[in-house]
């Protein structure tokens, strides 16, 4: 199965730089918000057991459980006037997941 994710993220990578280099002369942004593990109702009910706990702890660098107002946090950056020069990036938004 990870090949296909990797196929599958690369392509997404290289769409977003593609699709911003020609978008780009029009002032047309692209960029690609890739999340971690956000703690959903449904993500938290079926999956968050005490080894969950552990992976995150042990893999994240910030302690805290992301939420999904994490990530539509970054979305609102880049949608904002503040990101006016933010084009052809992968924004990670996963805690610092290692």
């Amino acid at each position: 199965m990870f090949p296909l994710y990797s196929i599958a993220k690369s392509s997404v990578n290289g769409l977003t730089r593609g699709l911003a280099s020609s978008l780009g002369p029009h002032r047309i942004r692209i960029n690609t918000v890739s999340p971690g593990w956000v703690m959903t109702e449904r993500q938290v009910n079926l999956w968050l057991d005490d080894e969950g706990e552990e992976s995150i702890k042990r893999n994240q660098c910030l302690p805290d459980k992301m939420q999904a107002g994490d990530v539509a946090r970054m979305v609102l950056f880049l949608a904002s006037d503040d990101a006016a020069m933010c084009t052809a990036q992968e924004f990670k938004v996963d805690a610092g997941w290692a």
